[in-house]
């Protein structure tokens, strides 16, 4: 039964697009991606480019980004057959690193990067492998940066971007803290250029981090809707950066959002008075069509995937039948979709 009822809430975030519409690299350069305007106000619907941004904005707007860096979260590594396995890191603990598999792989087989980069097997869980290195563990992260590779989704097949191209690509111009295998895909639109003329036009940024896990980019279950919670994600927010946001919304100042971890991240961090509160934490916060906004006014996202979690976000703003309408004028118009595609602004 809860599966049924489940189903039929993700049915309503359902839609169809043709494939060609999927971006396989960024728009180039990337402040001249589309972006689809939505006065909620006024119902009113345009078009227009990120570069031309400033003009789209209320007044004393501040835009608040999150300045995860994306790690090379992807490698591989070779069974003791040859086979090839391609991983996807996805953290780590003092002792074991975690992981999802293209392949099957079996509790107690010995894999490896090369003869002197190895790991065991050890648990299985679900989707993801529980992996020991045998090296020290506090090595990973320079194993990564040599042998990794930028972790674009499942959908993004026929990139024509190079290796090094893709890892600068799939990065913000103003990633800071290390520990996403994902980026926060709103910000890509923003250029060194469109950030300089933010501060020309007096328009005020603030940063936040929120680490994105493989849990916001997973098929959404019947009892995360039921709990209203994902898989957990860390966030942090400075001290001077709340003291400042919250200045900010006690004045009347439109907090805008780039990207539904941003979102996510203040959301979780605001108490019932609406006041920034929580710092640092983990979240498990899954945001629907009902919930409530407590500190975040407006948003800037991408076009995400059908029946995700992502996606119901966004119906906090909107409601969900209108979000539809959306982005059925979004696919009639050919714009392009998901990580490296287009975006849309809501106010």
């Amino acid at each position: 039964m809860a599966q049924s009822v489940a189903s039929s809430i993700l049915d309503k975030y359902d839609y169809s697009y043709p494939p060609e519409l999927i971006a396989q690299a960024p728009a180039h350069p990337r402040d001249r991606a589309r972006i689809l305007i939505y006065n909620r106000k006024s119902q009113t619907i345009s078009d227009d480019r990120f570069i031309n941004l400033v003009k789209h904005l209320p007044a004393n707007a501040v835009l608040v980004f999150n300045q995860t860096k994306v790690i090379p979260a992807r490698f591989t590594v070779f069974k003791p057959s040859g086979g090839k396995v391609n991983l996807l890191y996805l953290n780590q603990d003092s002792h074991m690193i975690r992981t999802m598999a293209d392949r099957t792989l079996t509790i107690g087989t010995e894999i490896a990067i090369n003869d002197k980069l190895k790991f065991t097997v050890t648990k299985r869980d679900e989707k993801w492998y529980e992996l020991k290195p045998q090296f020290p563990i506090n090595k990973m992260e320079s194993v990564l940066q040599k042998y990794g590779r930028a972790p674009l989704p499942p959908y993004i097949k026929h990139t024509p971007l190079s290796k090094q191209q893709t890892a600068q690509q799939y990065q913000t111009v103003f990633a800071k803290q290390s520990g996403s295998v994902a980026a926060p895909t709103a910000s890509l639109h923003f250029s060194k250029r469109l950030m300089n003329a933010l501060t020309k036009h007096h328009i005020q940024t603030a940063f936040v981090t929120l680490h994105v896990g493989l849990g916001t980019f997973a098929p959404v279950t019947s009892e995360q809707i039921k709990t209203k919670t994902l898989h957990y994600e860390q966030f942090t927010i400075d001290k001077r950066t709340a003291t400042m946001l919250n200045q900010a919304k006690l004045t009347g100042r439109p907090i805008i959002a780039i990207g539904t971890t941003t979102v996510r991240t203040l959301e979780s961090a605001t108490n019932n008075f609406g006041v920034l509160q929580t710092l640092t934490g983990s979240t498990n916060l899954f945001i629907q069509e009902n919930y409530k906004l407590k500190f975040v006014d407006g948003l800037i996202t991408n076009f995400h995937v059908p029946r995700s979690s992502l996606l119901m976000l966004v119906s906090a703003f909107t409601g969900q039948p209108q979000l539809m309408t959306l982005y059925k004028k979004a696919v009639a118009d050919q714009y392009k979709l998901f990580s490296f595609g287009d975006g849309m602004l809501i106010l």
